[in-house]
């Protein structure tokens, strides 16, 4: 019993999608851009990964400028997502080198109070 007034199976019939072949693709690089962006900055405030982070931050950075640039391109979207992971990975990088300063100004200070403890230590024992 078939019935010959029902289309064909999808023949005619719209579902409202774009076929698969015409749908716009998110740029891979600003997705991994918002990854090591993500990953770069709680690398980063964990302080003991923060070397880590900086470099997953230097990596994100070139992956949002190559992942805006390829949002920029006919049938590509993801121009948000590369901002995104562009703004955290520069987040991860500044907070990076902030932290390394820091703790490098730490330690050098550190060495130069030890020195100079040494240095009157000596002047002591010469002038006993």
């Amino acid at each position: 019993m078939t019935a010959s007034n029902d289309p064909a199976r999808g023949a005619g019939v719209s579902t409202g999608r774009r076929p698969s072949a015409g749908r716009a693709k998110t740029s891979a690089a600003a997705t991994f851009a918002l990854v090591f962006g993500v990953a770069g900055l709680l690398s980063v405030l964990t302080a003991i990964l923060a070397w880590v982070g900086l470099l997953l931050g230097v990596i994100g950075v070139v992956l949002g400028i190559f992942g805006l640039r390829m949002a920029g391109r006919p049938g590509v979207t993801g121009r948000g997502v590369a901002i995104g992971g562009l703004v955290l990975s520069a987040l991860a990088v500044l907070l990076g080198l902030a932290l390394a300063a820091g703790i490098s100004t730490f330690v050098n200070n550190e060495k130069a109070v030890d020195r100079l403890e040494q240095r009157v230590g000596d002047l002591r024992d010469k002038l006993d």
